[in-house]
């Protein structure tokens, strides 16, 4: 089982690393094992960076998009909430005028 700790990398360490696979003609397992970090992180960053600039699998979402639908999804939530909301205080307002 993995550590508690996440640990965090800096933009510019990804950047580098990825930059390391493409430049180096290694693996990235390979690369990986030099930095000393997990390779599926490296695999991870790798392939969205790809998806980035448009080299990704069809279908796939660069950081852009992935950014534009997660923010897309919290304002439709946001926004099904107030529906529901102004739903109950109509059916509150229509019974407090038959009254």
């Amino acid at each position: 089982m993995g550590s508690k700790y996440t640990k965090r990398y800096t933009e510019e360490f990804k950047r580098d690393a990825i930059a390391l696979v493409d430049s180096s003609g290694k693996t990235v397992t390979a690369v990986a094992r030099e930095l000393g970090i997990s390779s599926e992180s490296l695999r991870g960053w790798y392939r969205r960076a790809k998806g980035d600039r448009g080299e990704g699998a069809p279908g796939e979402l660069s950081s852009a998009e992935r950014e534009e639908l997660k923010r897309l999804r919290r304002e439709n939530r946001e926004q099904q909430q107030t529906i529901e909301i102004l739903k109950k205080a109509t059916a509150f307002f229509v019974k407090e005028n038959d009254r």
